[in-house]
């Protein structure tokens, strides 16, 4: 394989390098680091939660036997469909996407799950069945959208994925354009076809989300292009397959669902893509070198930068600033460490090589830890960063500007400056924020409003910068009405 063009690198790994050298955890040059990021720093910001809309209880069919999918619906995000009605789309994981109104009353809008079939699979992984759903800009004139599902069974043989794929898979992800007869109705009638078959080693780290850059307008080069955040099949901690140009998994692709120029005929590939045009290198890749892109995400202000959640392997969880061609070390580096595949029975990270710069890696704009038990070091620490937005909404002052994001599982709400995110500069600090039920005025935690300790928070937000929160847990959803500063 050709050597590709080296990838955009931040300013410089230096100052970062410097940061973490003065660390306490590095009294060692060589030592694993078990704990190598400071807790979040609680913040002075409290945010009001008004309860919004409950969604309809939903089951996994077969019935799932891992107990953490079985939720009172799995809502994966929230958006507003681009027609100017106000409606707001959810899509829950086992296969329904929902729309509701501005009282929060929803109805069910298609049933992906009984489209696709019996080939439709939500019964195993966390992020398997519907998982993301992207309006085109131009809804209103053409009635598109897509939506990224996974299937199993009798697809694994009787479909090819569109790009190379491991041999014995178990999952496929498949983007599916849809066309509505009419935009405006409330339940889809109209045509489907798929654009995109994906193929995966493992039912986790799959297609985690797609989405159009919103600050792309009709005139310009990233119009209508389709982000596809793809996980790495859970393929990447012992192999190489996040930094293989030549394949998929552990990316973000960038693809035209109009054009045709793919090898497929059903896509097209972007001229402006990185490596478009490359030989021996798929010119569908925008960035790589990822565990578990799980979220992605554009700063409606600002410099209109685009974000990636990204949930590591062992220690770290990062949030990257995205630019096309860059390498985000996966998994050679779990985000500013450097990760070991093997003689490493602590699991921990390490530190970075003195000569580090020379690999070209983008490095996290802001990262949290994993904390598994001391007893088991290398067990699943049950945690996961997800990615968020940056607040541009003007109701709610105090988070203006801050890239707001969250451990799922425990429900912490947290967030960065976006000023303090800069790539090449040591990690912006994460603050915890403090929590306020609307209905009494106390204080209150995920866990409580959730009604249990695995809240599978996930973040929504509207087309006037509105932040919600959902959480799989009791299918509720909550709009952030207020904030509240402590002296």
């Amino acid at each position: 394989m050709p050597k590709p063009r080296r990838a955009r690198r931040a300013l410089t790994a230096g100052a970062l390098l410097i940061a973490l050298l003065a660390s306490p955890a590095f009294a060692q040059d060589d030592a694993p680091i078990s704990d190598p990021l400071p807790d979040p720093t609680p913040s002075r910001h409290g945010l009001v939660l008004t309860e919004f809309a409950t969604l309809p209880k939903s089951e996994s069919v077969p019935p799932p036997t891992d107990s953490r999918l079985k939720r009172w619906a799995r809502i994966n995000h929230l958006g507003e469909v681009p027609d100017r009605s106000r409606r707001l789309y959810v899509p829950d994981l086992n296969g329904k996407l929902h729309l509701l109104d501005r009282t929060g009353a929803s109805h069910e809008y298609l049933d992906t799950a009984a489209a696709v079939g019996p080939d439709f699979w939500s019964h195993q992984g966390l992020g398997s069945g519907l998982g993301s759903v992207a309006f085109h800009p131009a809804f209103a004139r053409n009635g598109t959208f897509y939506t990224v599902h996974t299937e199993g069974r009798d697809a694994l043989t009787a479909k090819t994925p569109d790009l190379p794929a491991p041999a014995n898979g178990r999952l496929h992800s498949v983007i599916t354009e849809w066309v509505a007869d009419d935009p405006s109705a409330d339940s889809f009638s109209g045509t489907r076809r798929d654009v995109l078959r994906l193929g995966f080693q493992n039912v986790y780290h799959n297609i985690q989300e797609i989405a159009f850059n919103p600050n792309a307008r009709p005139w310009s080069r990233d119009y209508g292009l389709l982000y596809v955040a793809v996980g790495d099949g859970a393929a990447g901690a012992g192999g190489t397959v996040p930094q293989d140009l030549t394949v998929p998994q552990g990316k973000i692709l960038r693809i035209d669902p109009s054009g045709t120029n793919s090898a497929s005929g059903r896509y097209g590939v972007p001229r402006t893509n990185p490596f478009a045009g490359q030989e021996g290198v798929l010119g569908e890749i925008y960035a790589y070198g990822l565990r578990n892109p799980h979220r992605i995400s554009w700063d409606t202000g600002g410099r209109h930068r685009m974000f990636a959640g990204n949930i590591g392997e062992h220690r770290v969880d990062s949030v990257y600033e995205v630019r096309a061609g860059d390498n985000f070390g996966w998994s050679n580096r779990e985000g500013p460490f450097a990760y070991r595949k093997a003689s490493n029975p602590t699991c921990g990270v390490f530190p970075l090589p003195e000569d580090d710069a020379l690999n070209g890696y983008t490095y996290p704009v802001a990262a949290i830890n994993h904390k598994p038990s001391a007893e088991r070091p290398c067990a699943d620490s049950g945690t996961a960063l997800i990615g968020g937005f940056v607040h541009r909404g003007r109701q709610i002052p105090e988070l203006y500007g801050k890239y707001v994001y969250a451990e799922g599982v425990s429900g912490r709400l947290l967030y960065s400056d976006a000023r303090d995110m800069r790539r090449g500069e040591p990690l912006a600090t994460a603050y915890q924020l403090q929590l306020f039920d609307a209905a009494t005025g106390a204080a209150v935690t995920m866990r409580e409003l959730a009604g249990h300790n695995r809240v599978d928070l996930r973040f929504g937000t509207d087309r006037r910068g509105a932040l919600y929160v959902l959480s799989k847990a009791n299918g509720k959803v909550w709009k952030v009405t207020d904030a509240i500063t402590s002296r």
